[in-house]
């Protein structure tokens, strides 16, 4: 969002204004105008017709005289605010509201015309130069025998039709500019409420695009634009802890490869210069040959959690848990033997079938069993559970070694990690099986969790799908 979109609302919003008083001085205007005119003709028509059907022709049968007709015209005058006319076809006055007319002096109006008004019943001007300024002329016929005897004209001033006009259009300026000031305060909530939380978030943005993840910004809304802040900022924390957890990463591989690969470049040139003599040779080749063992299974690891994390290809099917946790038991066996570590298995039913992708759940149990014994104290018990509850298996392994510390429960599952308890017992650890336990059970959609004590022992728990044919067995 560029700060000349809001310069372009600004100047449309001015815009608008301009054009909006153009349009009430010009289109408005005109429609106000001819609106009264229109309405004062009307209105002054249907006084016109009736005069002309009472007083008027009253007057022409001769039911009664002129001065009392203009007596009632007078009065109709002040209250129309108009002059009253009645005029014969030939253009002579006969009654004049503004004025007492003498009977012996003829007042003729040259030139008129009752047709003048065409296909309407007023007409617009000085009326046939009688008057100084505009006037509206209405035009009401005065008949009697069924003959046209004289015409009913009322007079009134275009100006005070003007005046009228005018009042009304004030009143449309004025409803435009509290128009136009309530827009001026919606403008004003916009800018606040929108386009500056807006201009932060576009800010902030541009700084974390620059790598500038230390950038903090605070939006006090709890509407939507509140909501994109919280969840931009959540974002750059995340990536910052990305990067972050990269940088480890990078430290704690270059770490790991370091350190066999000085191992084996030192016992290598020892051997080389004579430092160590020959009789010994086979001795750190075969510490030569363990470190190239931790390196395989370093790389090994990298290259699972580099498959898992670009998204891992699960190929599932149905399959006997306890049937695998047998199998992997018994890999194993010499490691337990010489360890005096007794492996029990406590499984539920003979056969446990889940849906899942058996070869990755192997390495699940390989890694936590592997962990178990590694940990483990001589002449202990290692215990492999499985239990069903609802639509889930749950797996259970178990031992009773050296623990791990409540504060580094949460991390166990995290790249590299090894509690300061197990750094002595780890020799040939990399760190990446619960990691790699993790990532799997992840990708089935399920949980693992650990339950452990310091100098009791550990617990890891995963659950799995169970599978269908379980249920339609037990019906």
């Amino acid at each position: 969002m560029k700060r000349t979109i809001y310069l372009k609302f600004l100047i449309a919003y001015v815009l608008f204004a301009v054009f909006g008083f153009i349009a009430v001085g010009t289109v408005i205007s005109n429609m106000t105008m001819e609106h009264c005119r229109r309405a004062r003709a009307e209105s002054l028509y249907s006084e016109a017709t009736q005069i002309a059907n009472t007083y008027a022709t009253d007057l022409y049968n001769s039911d009664t005289t002129i001065s009392r007709v203009q007596t009632q015209l007078i009065d109709l005058s002040r209250y129309m605010q108009a002059t009253i006319w009645i005029i014969n076809p030939s253009g002579r006055l006969v009654i004049d509201s503004s004025r007492v007319l003498d009977e012996n002096t003829e007042v003729v109006v040259d030139g008129f015309d009752p047709t003048v008004t065409g296909g309407t019943y007023y007409t617009i001007g000085d009326f046939f130069g009688t008057f100084p300024e505009e006037e509206l002329s209405v035009f009401a016929p005065i008949t009697a025998n069924y003959k046209v005897r004289a015409y009913v004209v009322i007079h009134t001033p275009m100006s005070a039709i003007k005046t009228e006009a005018n009042e009304l259009l004030n009143i449309s300026y004025l409803l435009l500019i509290i128009l136009f000031l309530l827009s001026a305060i919606i403008l004003i909530f916009f800018t606040e409420l929108v386009y500056i939380p807006l201009r932060k978030v576009t800010t902030a943005t541009e700084q974390y695009a620059a790598g500038n993840m230390d950038y903090k910004f605070t939006l006090e809304s709890d509407d939507e634009i509140g909501y994109l802040g919280a969840a931009v900022s959540y974002m750059a924390g995340e990536i910052a802890r990305s990067e972050e957890d990269q940088r480890k990463f990078i430290a704690n591989v270059s770490h790991d490869f370091r350190s066999p690969l000085t191992s084996i470049r030192g016992y290598l040139q020892a051997m080389i210069d004579g430092t160590i003599p020959p009789e010994m040779h086979e001795h750190y080749l075969q510490v030569v040959l363990n470190e190239t063992d931790r390196l395989t299974k370093l790389t090994n690891g990298l290259l699972t959690l580099n498959n898992i994390g670009s998204g891992m290809m699960l190929e599932k099917a149905e399959f006997d848990i306890n049937k695998v946790i047998r199998d992997t038991a018994a890999t194993f066996e010499g490691t337990c033997r010489s360890k005096m570590i007794a492996i029990e298995l406590v499984l539920t039913d003979e056969q446990m079938i889940v849906l899942a992708d058996m070869g990755k759940i192997q390495q699940v149990l390989y890694n936590l069993m592997d962990n178990a014994i590694k940990f483990s104290h001589n002449d202990s018990v290692i215990k492999i559970e499985t239990t069903e509850k609802k639509n889930k298996i749950f797996v259970s392994v178990k031992d009773s070694g050296i623990g791990i510390p409540k504060e580094d429960q949460k991390m166990v599952f995290e790249r590299f990690y090894k509690s300061d308890l197990s750094r002595g017992k780890d020799k040939k650890g990399t760190g990446l099986g619960l990691s790699i336990v993790k990532e799997i059970i992840k990708a089935h959609g399920e949980n693992i969790n650990v339950i452990s004590t310091v100098g009791v022992g550990t617990e890891f728990v995963f659950s799995l799908p169970k599978a269908k044919v379980m249920d339609e067995d037990i019906v």
